[in-house]
């Protein structure tokens, strides 16, 4: 029987508060309504941004249905929805892309108004589709993909080719995207430039794959965590670093190795301190520098002015700047002509009912990207 117009019963892993667990419960996912979309979800990554819910240093309601990096199928759609029909597969949009506010329509925008990053936990009419006995059920970045189902608003989905492979292109609902973008889109790498890279995880990774697509000739990567240096040359990183190898500045460190050339730094672990050391290794008067790890809510960050009057630019990264339902069908189809290799940051593939088990290899510092397939 089609389970069109029907509630759907399911699994789906809960937050009922910050700090605590994940518990697989058996929710309740409504119909989709008017220009919404019900997707069944086949495989989800594992980023640091659900963490930031779960340690609450990210602002949401509770209980809450996190995750927001998947691809599926959709099972469903309501009235009005011409984008996207059942059997479709696709891949659901953190950045919402309506296509009519004046960020939409300015060339150089990727941030509509629709994209839930304030924490509303609610579809565009103020309403959850999830409940759980008998009490209401957050959403998350308008996706919540740690669940059997899900429901989207349309300007949060896009189509891609039946061709692709969900436990990879569901990397391109974000990391992937947002740190290949960082490097190719945002800073606008040039040919034969040194980029340096702030962080070694699947953000770093895809930032040192851009690039390296892009050209740049000395790419350095930063981590503390030594043991991730392999899995970054193997991408693309020229040379690796720890801080901790020095008494000196990161910054006074990479002016010395590189003859004070960096032309372009990114800051992918989202701490304040690293983003201003981020900001200071590149070029003083030409150089740029790129956020692109989320940053702690409610923080203020203190820097020198200085370092900006000099003549470098600073710049922030979402989703690594492309239009999300204009362009995530295009970065698949890259991925499908392979002009790029997903595999090198997928580590471990679990099954979803293991979801405490991925997040205990991200705090260990053991995965990069972690796949939860249903």
């Amino acid at each position: 029987m089609s389970t069109a117009g029907k509630v759907i019963k399911c699994k789906a892993a809960l937050l009922w508060g910050p700090n605590k667990p994940f518990s697989i419960e058996e929710i309740e996912v409504a119909p989709p309504k008017a220009k919404e979309v019900r997707i069944k979800i086949l495989a989800t990554g594992i980023c640091r941004t659900d963490d930031h819910v779960i340690k609450g240093l990210m602002v949401s309601k509770f209980p809450v249905i996190v995750g927001h990096e998947a691809a599926g199928i959709v099972e469903s759609i309501g009235e009005g929805v011409t984008s996207v029909k059942p059997g479709d597969k696709v891949i659901p949009l953190f950045l919402a892309q309506c296509r009519e506010c004046d960020i939409c329509l300015n060339p150089e925008g990727n941030l509509c108004v629709k994209s839930d990053i304030t924490g509303r936990g609610v579809l565009d009419d103020g309403t959850t589709r999830f409940s759980c006995k008998g009490k209401p059920v957050y959403h998350f970045f308008n996706t919540s993909t740690f669940t059997e189902y899900t429901v989207v608003n349309e300007f949060s989905v896009a189509k891609i080719d039946d061709a692709a492979p969900p436990e990879k292109v569901c990397l391109i609902g974000c990391g992937f995207s947002t740190g290949y973008g960082a490097a190719i889109k945002t800073a606008k790498v040039t040919p034969g430039s040194t980029c340096a890279v702030f962080g070694l995880g699947g953000v770093g990774l895809s930032v040192i794959m851009g690039c390296k697509s892009a050209g740049a000739s000395r790419i350095i990567g930063i981590d503390l965590n030594k043991d991730k240096f392999a899995k970054a040359k193997a991408v693309g990183a020229t040379d690796c670093i720890s801080p901790k190898d020095s008494t000196k500045p990161i910054s006074e460190v990479l002016s010395e190795m590189t003859g004070n050339t960096v032309g372009y730094s990114f800051e992918v672990i989202g701490r304040l301190d690293t983003m201003v050391d981020a900001l200071a290794s590149c070029h003083m008067n030409y150089g740029t520098s790129v956020v692109v790890g989320a940053p702690p809510s409610a923080k203020m960050l203190t820097y020198d002015p200085m370092l900006l009057f000099t003549g470098r630019t600073w710049k922030g990264c979402v989703f690594g700047g492309w239009k999300s339902r204009d362009d995530v069908p295009k970065i698949v189809n890259d991925f499908l002509a392979k002009k790029f290799d997903l595999d090198q940051l997928i580590t471990h593939v679990l099954p979803f009912k293991n979801i405490q088990e991925g997040f205990e290899l991200l705090y260990s510092g053991k995965s990069i990207r972690t796949i939860l397939t249903f």
